[in-house]
C-alpha cells in the first residue's frame, strides 16, 4: 500500500491570485498548493517566455568560432552522440543544421555495449575517418582522458553536455554545458538535445526563433524523454515543440506517429513519452542508435522503413521485458521471503541488460519498495540497474557497497553498477546493512495529491482549465485528486474486462472513474462500497455532450487509517526479519481461534488481496495479526500468498491442517 498525502493550498494565496488572475479557483489552488503562491511566480510558470541567449552559456562564443572555423575550412567534423532518444536526437538536429551551413559532417554514435560516452576507440576510429573536428552532444563533460587523446592525435574538440561535470573539465576549444560553476546562462536544467539548440542558434548569430521552427519538434521529444524539468526554457521547449509535432514535415517522426496508431491532434508530452520516445530508445536496446537516426535525418521514403523497424524492436523489447518481470515474479510468488528484505534484489542469467532498468521501475512499483536487477553474463559478471523510492538514496547505498563493485553510478532514484556475480550475497548483505541504518521504516513509495476535492468541483469548467498546465512532466505532473468516502453506484467491464468503469456518487455529483488495467472480475469493490480515490481529473465527449471523468491512479476502501497500517507492516517485516519486538507487539500478531476460523471464512468466499483483507477486517483483526494468520495458512497448506498480485487463494487441504503446527505459529509464540 502506498503512503498517501494531499497538499493544501494557503487560502490567502489562492484569494490573490483569483482576484489578479484569470484562472479558476480550482487551478489557484493546484499552483498554490505547488508553491506558485504569487502573481509574478505564476507568470513566469504560464508564460516562460523566450529562451535566453545561447551566448550566456559558457564557452558558446568558442565553440561557434571553431565550428565555423572548421566549416570555412572544408574540415570534416564528427558528431558524437548517446545511443538514448537525448543523444540521437541531439546528433541529429545539430547534424540537420550543421548540413544546412554546408558542412563536411558524419556523426558516430556508440552502441549500447559500448558503454556511454567517449572512448579511446571511437576517437581513434574518427580520426581514421578523416576527423579534424570532434563534437560531443549529450556527452563529453567527463571524457577527461579521451579529450587529451584528441589533443594528442591533432584533432580538435568541442564538448556540449548537459551532465554534471567533474573538478576537471575535458581539454578542448569550447566545453558548452550549464551546469558548469562558472556558466551564467540562467536556465540550467536543459537536456541534450536543448543545449544543441541552443548552439544551433548561436552559429545563427543568436536568434532562437529561427532555430526552433525548425528543429524544436525534435528537441521537444528530447527534452521529454530525458525525464528534465518541464518548467522554465523546458516547458516552453515543449509547448511549442508539441505544436510544431502536430504539423511535423520530419518523414520520420510522421512514419512513427502513424505507425504508432497516435492521434497527432491530440499529441500530448504523455503520448510522447509514451509512444515515440520508447520507440526511439529501442533501437539501441534490440538493434543500432543508428536506425533511430537514419530515421529522424531521413528525407525520402526509407524514414518509413525506419519508423517500421523501431515499432518492430520497440515489440521485441516489450517481450522481453515482460519475459523478465514476469520470471521475477514467479520467483518472488514461490519465495516470499525475498520481500522480508527493505530491498528487492534479483540477478539471473543472460537478462538482456539494455532493459533491466525498465524492469527495476516495474518491480519497483509492483512490490512498492526499491529493487535492483541484476544480469549475469558468461564470464561471471553482473551488471545491474536499480530504482528506488523517495527516501532511499540508491546511489549512497551503491557507495556504501564500493569495495565489492567494479564500478558504479547514478543518483537518488536511479543507477547502475556492476560487480562479479560471486559478490552478490554480499552485495545483498550490504544493502541489507545500509538500508537498516539509513532508513527506520522499509522505504515505500507516496503517492501525493493536489487536493481534496468536492463534488462541486467535478465540473466540465475545472476539467477543461486543467489543460492550461500542459505540457507536464517532470516537476510539473498531471494533477492528481483525492475523493473521500466516494460510493459505488455501478461498475462496468471494458474491453472483455480488461478494465473497469466505475460510477460513482460523491458529495452530491455523479462521476465516471475508469481503472485501466484492472480486471474487473478482480475487482474487490462492490456496488454500495464506499472507496477513496486518487485520481486524474479529464474531460470526456460523447455525441457531442461534455462530461467529467477520473482515471483512477490508487483506490482504497474507505476508512483505512494507513499509518496504524504501516507501523503494523513494519512490526510483520521485523518478525520475519528475526528483529527484536516487545512482547506487547510481539501479542498483537498472536491470533485467537476465532479470529483464524473468521479469517478463513473470508478469505473462502473468493480470491482477495492482503490489503483489501486488512481493510475489509480492520475493525475486528489488526493488520499485523492477519499477515501472521495468512502466513499460518500458507505454512499448513490452507491457502497461497501471491505477492505480485498481492491475492490471496484458499487451497484444498490434502489432509486435515494442523494450525497450530504452522511454523509461523510456533516461531511467534516462542518469542512469546
Amino acid at each position: 500500500m502506498k503512503r498517501w498525502t494531499v497538499s493544501r493550498a494557503d487560502e490567502g494565496a489562492v484569494k490573490k491570485i483569483t482576484s489578479a488572475t484569470d484562472l479558476p479557483k480550482l487551478l489557484a489552488e493546484i499552483m498554490a498548493a505547488r508553491g506558485y503562491n504569487t502573481v509574478e511566480s505564476l507568470a513566469e510558470f504560464f508564460n516562460g517566455g523566450e529562451l535566453s541567449d545561447p551566448f550566456l552559456l559558457a564557452d558558446m562564443q568558442n565553440a561557434v568560432d571553431a565550428i565555423n572555423s572548421a566549416v570555412d575550412a572544408g574540415e570534416r567534423i564528427y558528431i558524437f552522440g548517446d545511443y538514448d532518444c537525448d543523444g540521437i536526437t541531439s546528433a541529429a538536429v545539430l547534424y540537420g543544421y550543421l548540413m544546412s551551413m554546408g558542412a563536411d559532417v558524419d556523426v558516430m554514435i556508440p552502441e549500447r555495449g559500448d558503454g556511454y560516452g567517449l572512448s579511446i576507440s571511437a576517437v581513434e576510429k574518427m580520426k581514421e575517418s578523416g576527423a579534424s573536428l570532434i563534437i560531443t552532444v549529450d556527452n563529453g563533460i567527463t571524457a577527461v582522458d579521451e579529450a587529451e587523446k584528441i589533443s594528442e592525435l591533432g584533432m580538435k574538440l568541442v564538448v556540449t553536455d548537459h551532465h554534471q561535470p567533474t573538478e576537471t573539465l575535458p581539454k578542448a576549444l569550447a566545453v558548452v554545458d550549464p551546469h558548469r560553476r562558472d556558466c551564467p546562462s540562467p536556465f540550467k536544467q536543459l537536456c541534450g538535445a536543448g543545449v544543441v539548440l541552443k548552439l544551433c542558434a548561436a552559429l545563427d548569430g543568436g536568434d532562437c526563433a529561427s532555430v526552433c521552427e525548425q528543429y524544436c519538434d525534435l528537441v521537444a521529444i528530447a527534452t521529454i524523454a530525458d525525464v528534465v524539468p518541464l518548467v522554465g526554457e523546458n516547458r516552453t521547449i515543449v509547448s511549442y515543440g508539441l505544436r510544431l509535432l502536430k504539423n511535423t514535415e520530419n518523414p520520420g517522426i510522421i512514419s512513427l506517429l502513424e505507425k504508432s496508431g497516435v492521434d497527432i491532434s491530440a499529441l500530448t508530452a504523455s503520448r510522447v513519452a509514451f509512444t515515440i520516445a520508447p520507440r526511439i530508445n529501442a533501437a539501441s536496446r534490440f538493434g543500432s542508435p543508428v536506425t533511430a537516426l537514419n530515421m529522424l535525418i531521413a528525407e525520402d521514403e526509407s524514414a518509413a522503413e525506419y519508423a517500421e523497424e523501431l515499432c518492430a524492436l520497440n515489440s521485441r523489447r516489450r517481450e522481453a521485458e515482460s519475459g523478465i518481470a514476469e520470471e521475477i515474479t514467479k520467483a518472488v510468488d514461490s519465495a516470499p521471503s525475498l520481500l522480508e528484505k527493505r530491498v528487492l534484489v534479483v540477478a539471473g542469467k543472460g537478462w538482456h541488460r539494455g532493459i533491466i532498468g525498465i524492469v527495476a521501475a516495474r518491480l519497483t512499483e509492483i512490490f512498492e519498495r526499491p529493487a535492483i536487477v541484476l544480469s549475469i553474463d558468461e564470464n561471471g559478471e553482473a551488471c545491474g540497474s536499480a530504482r528506488s523510492v523517495g527516501g532511499f538514496n540508491i546511489f549512497k547505498c551503491f557507495d556504501y557497497c564500493r569495495d565489492i563493485l567494479i564500478k558504479y553510478g547514478g543518483h537518488e532514484l536511479a543507477g547502475g553498477l556492476t560487480l562479479k556475480e560471486s559478490d552478490i550475497p554480499a552485495l545483498r548483505k550490504l544493502v541489507e546493512e545500509y538500508s537498516a541504518e539509513s532508513c527506520r521504516e522499509t522505504p515505500r513509495p507516496t503517492l501525493n495529491a493536489d487536493k481534496l476535492i468536492s463534488g462541486g468541483d467535478l465540473t466540465v469548467e475545472n476539467a477543461e482549465s486543467l489543460s492550461r498546465l500542459e505540457p507536464c512532466g517532470q516537476l510539473n505532473p498531471e494533477p492528481i485528486f483525492a475523493l473521500s468516502g466516494a460510493e459505488i453506484t455501478a461498475v462496468y467491464p471494458l474491453k472483455n474486462g480488461e478494465h473497469t468503469k466505475l460510477e460513482l456518487l460523491y458529495d452530491g455529483a455523479r462521476v465516471q472513474l475508469l481503472m485501466f488495467g484492472k480486471k474487473t472480475e478482480e475487482l474487490e469493490f462492490s456496488v454500495g462500497d464506499k472507496i477513496d480515490v486518487m485520481a486524474n481529473m479529464s474531460l470526456g465527449e460523447y455525441k457531442g455532450v461534455k462530461s467529467v471523468s477520473l482515471r483512477a491512479v490508487d483506490c482504497r476502501l474507505h476508512g483505512v487509517k494507513q499509518e496504524p497500517y504501516f507501523a503494523a507492516e513494519e512490526a510483520y517485516l521485523k518478525f520475519r526479519r528475526g528483529e527484536k519486538l516487545s512482547p506487547e507487539i510481539l501479542r498483537k500478531g498472536d491470533p485467537t481461534r476465532s479470529e483464524l476460523v473468521e479469517v478463513y471464512k473470508y478469505i473462502s468466499k473468493r480470491p482477495i488481496t492482503l490489503e483489501g483483507l486488512c481493510a475489509r477486517l480492520r475493525e475486528s483483526v489488526n493488520p499485523f495479526r492477519l499477515r501472521i494468520i495468512v502466513d499460518a495458512f500458507c505454512d499448513v497448506g490452507l491457502a497461497k500468498y501471491y505477492p505480485s498480485s498481492g491475492r490471496i487463494f484458499v487451497l484444498k487441504p490434502t489432509a486435515r491442517a494442523d494450525i497450530d503446527s504452522a511454523e509461523t505459529l510456533v516461531k511467534l509464540r516462542g518469542l512469546l
